[in-house]
């Protein structure tokens, strides 16, 4: 695919020109943000249920109705009745709520879900290919994903929109490699050639370097998709696959979304590379804050004078006198007489080719030295394609009028992630918010990471859009973090990680309240924070009707939750797989495990069901249809 038609790049994309400066040099920090939600956290050496379906009374939510712009607002009492099941499955038949009892059933037998991989290989053997797909529609298949295309899903769409619900559109195709497979393309696709040459010379740390032993990053994840890069010509296959399903959001409703992964468009060898260079200036950031006896505040409470910091800077001689002087010049840029995160995060370097852009601070002389010592053309311009990529994406669902939602991935590649989601979000969030970052709230870090990019937003006067997740990848990340040796990201417990999301959703909620330019999607099957969200905009008067709070559950899950939502006024998704069946088995796969861990915990979503099929048969109603 050719990219010279290209005329009007972002910041983050023209690598020869000023605003590609900003990648690097404008955000030198480490944040960590799917589509995707990890289900379970460990607590005192058991498994918990992180967003499972937990049982809690009915939400009276107060909420505010306004009649008008400019007039009091009046109080409308609504009650959110998780418990009603007529509400819940209204736009179910009975069929369906079979289906659905099977399947979860099914979910909860360690043989069959340990297994179900080599168990669908062998139905399709012995059933044939025709027969196999009409039992995978019937049961696992029919329950967690809309279709094979995206005109067959439209009638789904229209069904779920027809009763309050609408769609996070996710083709959910995914490689059926074999872990060998993996590794071998993850250790290719991350080593750069100058380390394959040299190994150890340049001083990488050893959490941004690619491992082997956790090539596969399939391994301990059951709610993320996962790529992994072959080459350039595949990257631009997936990225016409983003395209095709932005278009179909934006033809199937008129307020869709639409999910993305950055670890598809690109050799992530640059993300690894790139999360570097962010965390340790990051982190030279912390240690000229430690200096000045600043450490142990939260991100954005650490204020440098400006007059030692360049002293400061002229010491570790990051630059002469003239250039650190020249750094701190600009129209607001210490003009406190203070430089907080942000205005470090501003400064911008005079480099214009990417590769020379990932310079890092060295702590024992000083200077700024390259990560690696060589790049190649072509990993140059492998590192621009992907950003090329990532905002011909961008401009696509703009023209479509769909929001972009780019989903979160492991703490090494994150960082990157977050960047450059936020660099479209300074570009394309303007009028309205169209791109939407992804926290991951059992990070340690969460809370300063979604703290520094309001404010960022606030300060740059553009919409701030969030999807706030508990995460995906604990076990892997925490397994990784042991074996390599280094720090634990992962909250220590469910109970912390719990804090932590509300912390964040209370913040975002504050400055929904406060400014009307922050939008965030809870993402989360838990009762308990949807009761919770309920309640914080009950207190500060937030209305479903402004569209500033979104609710998002998968499809085939908790629609006790959703659809109550939704025929109550609140904006609710549902995120809906879609692809052929052969080719979205490992997502498949995953939900079968996820499902394990939630049925275990609670029969609550089945006991709904069966009270839902027998008040229906009590009342006549066997051949229920609903009615749209």
């Amino acid at each position: 695919m050719s990219y010279t038609k290209v005329s009007t790049l972002p910041a983050l994309v023209r690598a020869s020109s000023e605003n590609i400066k900003r990648i690097c040099w404008s955000q030198g920090r480490c944040r960590s943000s799917v589509a995707s939600t990890q289900r379970k956290e460990v607590e005192g050496g058991k498994e918990q249920p992180v967003d499972d379906c937990s049982v809690v009374k009915d939400v009276q939510a107060d909420l505010i109705s306004q009649t008008n712009k400019g007039t009091d607002a009046q109080r409308q009492k609504i009650a959110i009745d998780f418990d009603n099941t007529h509400e819940a499955y209204k736009s179910k038949d009975n069929i369906e709520l079979l289906r659905s009892l099977l399947v979860f059933k099914l979910c909860t037998f360690d043989f069959l879900v340990d297994k179900n991989k080599e168990l669908m290989d062998l139905s399709k053997k012995v059933f044939g290919q025709q027969l196999f797909e009409r039992l995978m529609k019937m049961t696992f298949y029919g329950q967690f994903v809309a279709g094979e295309d995206h005109n067959s899903i439209k009638p789904l769409i229209r069904k779920n929109q027809a009763f309050g619900v609408g769609s996070v559109l996710d083709y959910s195709v995914e490689e059926d490699l074999t872990q060998e497979e993996a590794e071998k393309k993850e250790m290719d696709a991350c080593v750069s050639e100058a380390e394959k040459e040299s190994p150890g010379i340049d001083h990488r740390e050893k959490k941004y370097k690619a491992h082997r032993q956790f090539g596969d990053r399939r391994g301990g994840v059951v709610s993320a998709r996962t790529y992994f890069y072959a080459d350039e010509a595949k990257c631009d296959k997936q990225m016409e696959t983003f395209l095709n399903c932005i278009k179909a959001s934006g033809g199937a409703s008129t307020d869709g979304f639409s999910a993305v992964k950055m670890t598809a468009l690109g050799r992530p060898q640059f993300l690894l590379q790139f999360s570097e260079v962010l965390v340790k200036w990051r982190r030279f950031f912390n240690l000229l804050a430690a200096q000045q006896g600043k450490s142990g505040m939260d991100a954005l409470e650490q204020k440098l004078e400006l007059g030692q910091l360049k002293e400061s800077l002229t010491k570790l001689g990051v630059g002469n006198k003239d250039d650190i002087e020249n750094w701190f010049t600009g129209e607001k840029l210490g003009s406190s007489g203070t430089i907080d995160l942000l205005d470090w995060n501003s400064l911008i370097n005079d480099r214009t080719s990417i590769s020379n852009l990932l310079v890092i601070p060295n702590f024992e002389t000083g200077q700024l030295e390259p990560l690696l010592r060589k790049f190649t053309v072509e990993e140059e311009k492998q590192m621009k394609r992907m950003l090329q990529r990532v905002d011909v994406l961008a401009k696509h669902a703009v023209d479509n009028g769909v929001r972009l939602m780019v989903d979160a991935e492991q703490t090494y590649f994150q960082p990157a992630i977050s960047r450059l989601t936020l660099e479209m979000q300074r570009i394309f969030n303007r009028q309205k918010p169209i791109i939407f970052n992804t926290y991951q709230c059992y990070l340690k870090e969460a809370y300063d990471n979604v703290s520094v990019d309001v404010e960022l937003s606030r300060r740059e006067g553009w919409f701030f859009g969030a999807k706030l997740v508990r995460g995906a990848y604990m076990y892997q990340e925490r397994s990784r973090a042991k074996e390599i040796g280094y720090e634990d990201p992962i909250n220590p417990d469910y109970e912390t990680t719990n804090r932590m999301y509300h912390k964040c959703l209370e913040f975002v909620l504050e400055e929904i309240n406060q400014n009307q330019k922050a939008n965030v999607m809870v993402a989360s099957h838990n009762e308990d924070t949807v009761k919770f969200t309920l309640e914080k905009m009950n207190e500060m008067a937030l209305s479903p009707t402004e569209n500033k709070v979104y609710f998002g559950q998968l499809l085939g899950m908790c629609d006790q939750i959703s659809f109550p939502l939704g025929q109550a006024g609140f904006p609710v998704y549902k995120y809906v797989p879609y692809g052929p069946v052969n080719e979205v088995i490992p997502y498949l796969s995953r939900r079968a495990l996820e499902n394990r861990g939630i049925m275990k915990g609670s029969q609550r979503e089945r006991t709904l069901l069966w009270k839902e099929l027998k008040r229906r048969f009590l009342n006549g109603q066997v051949f229920y249809k609903p009615v749209y």
